[in-house]
């Protein structure tokens, strides 16, 4: 155990023990040098990660104090393990809650990206001009599928830092995650197949079946312990599913991760029954503490696991860079590619790659972790303090993403209407489900500073879910 995680269990125990109460301020970091004899860095770095994990926070001019205890609230189970949807029909309401998102000034809690004043924007668009003008006259022929020599050398590069071996040339580059999530879905499946999805899921998943003309299982999905896995069992046992597409890490919308043995159960299960697991790992940089979570591929022996990510929300959303740890079946998804988009930008993929090589990619990280961390604590608390006692807020560790959920007589697709009159965006729960379960949910995006601004936009939403219980048919 490093000297940082000591000092961390240290300082845990004793917050436990009641040593240090909630509110009351911890030694200095100049003190706690003095008092555990280690260097100031190392105590910088153990406080750093007890903030990001939400035991203390800091508070400006005052340094650190004891974060409130998160007492996670409690989920009555009232759905069956698993629906079978012969027809997937969600695009309609995806369509409306993303244009309405274009609205100028909006306060947009329903975004799904991150702040952009996040991203290192100078940084990346000197690249951008670098490989603009470095940029040879084969750079597209030398960028086709698989796609960049180098960047795909770097993303390799990333899983051996996670101890996984995932070889160059099973890496393909794709123009965003979502269409490498696209392509591996049509290379294990045809029209009218199975697919297991979340429920609640990501709504380009959904959207995905959709388009494909796939039949969907959806799967019971806890907010705090992540997809079913024994309502999974079932529904393998019960149908001949081709292939499965979750998100174990920070998942979208309700920001869980999936522990490490359920993420070994997962892999044995799907390898079990010889069914692919595409996995979305958009958020997996995201992570809060010291440990960048392992994905589920990690544990596959049998090569049935096609892992998706980008940088999209960790770097820069309009570059559309992504990728797909595709194994043995990275040669089909680039023919796929090929009758799709054909290859991802080249422009954008030389910046990428001048960017990762020229530039500190782990400290923009660092920043970007702990800013996260920091926000989405900030608005928990102000949640806590402004909404009604009768409303749930789940909070998970890591990414940005905060789960509400309201009583079930109140639908969160009124919410939505009503709060877009005041110039405030929620992100409703139907956009994530193909059943009525989650209607009365909906997702919060927590990486926006919350000023005053946030903090009286969350006052509002709190005043119309007041004058909509008080008016809903119960």
């Amino acid at each position: 155990m490093a000297k940082y995680e000591e000092l961390m269990e240290s300082i845990i125990t004793q917050i436990n023990d009641g040593v240090w109460e909630i509110g009351e301020k911890l030694p200095s970091l100049r003190k706690q040098t003095q008092i555990s004899g280690l260097s100031l860095m190392t105590v910088l770095n153990a406080y750093q990660a007890l903030e990001s994990q939400g035991v203390i926070v800091s508070h400006s001019r005052s340094g650190y104090v004891v974060a409130p205890k998160i007492i996670q609230p409690a989920y009555k189970r009232t759905n069956p393990d698993f629906e079978a949807i012969e027809k997937v029909d969600i695009n309609d309401i995806i369509f409306d809650v993303l244009q309405n998102s274009r609205r100028p000034n909006l306060i947009n809690f329903g975004s799904v990206y991150p702040d952009a004043s996040l991203y290192p924007r100078a940084q990346i668009n000197r690249s951008l001009a670098n490989a603009a003008r470095t940029m040879p006259a084969s750079a597209m022929i030398d960028n086709f599928p698989p796609g960049n020599e180098d960047l795909r050398h770097i993303i390799s590069q990333r899983y051996a830092a996670q101890g996984m071996s995932v070889s160059p040339d099973e890496i393909v580059i794709t123009s965003g995650a979502l269409e490498g999530l696209n392509l591996c879905l049509q290379a294990v499946t045809t029209p009218g197949d199975w697919v297991i999805v979340e429920s609640p899921s990501f709504y380009g998943s959904l959207q995905s079946l959709q388009k494909l003309g796939l039949r969907a299982l959806s799967i019971h999905t806890h907010p705090q312990t992540g997809i079913d896995l024994k309502a999974l069992e079932v529904a393998l046992k019960s149908h001949n599913v081709k292939a499965c597409w979750l998100m174990t890490n920070h998942q979208n919308p309700m920001g869980f991760t999936l522990p490490d043995e359920n993420k070994q159960q997962l892999s044995r299960l799907l390898s079990k029954h010889k069914v692919y697991l595409i996995e979305d790992d958009v958020y997996h940089e995201l992570y809060a503490g010291s440990k960048k979570p392992l994905p589920t591929k990690a544990f596959d022996h049998r090569d049935m696991t096609l892992h998706c990510s980008s940088f999209s929300k960790s770097l820069v959303a309009g570059f559309r860079i992504g990728w797909v740890a595709a194994g043995a079946k990275a040669e089909q998804i680039q023919k796929l590619q090929l009758m799709s988009t054909m290859a991802a930008s080249a422009p954008m993929q030389l910046a990428l790659t001048n960017y990762l090589t020229t530039r500190s990619y782990e400290t923009h990280l660092r920043l970007l972790r702990k800013t996260l961390a920091q926000r989405k604590f900030a608005l928990w608390k102000v949640l806590n303090e402004h909404m009604p006692k009768y409303v749930k807020i789940n909070y998970s560790e890591g990414g940005y993403f905060i789960w509400v959920e309201l009583p079930e007589h109140i639908d969160a697709r009124y919410l939505y209407s009503a709060s877009l009159e005041k110039n405030i965006s929620i992100a409703p729960g139907a956009m994530f489900s193909l059943t009525k379960q989650f209607q009365n949910c909906f997702r919060l995006n927590s990486s926006f500073e919350c000023n005053e601004k946030h903090i009286k936009a969350i006052k509002t939403l709190a005043d119309l879910i007041v004058e909509l219980n008080k008016n809903a048919p119960k």
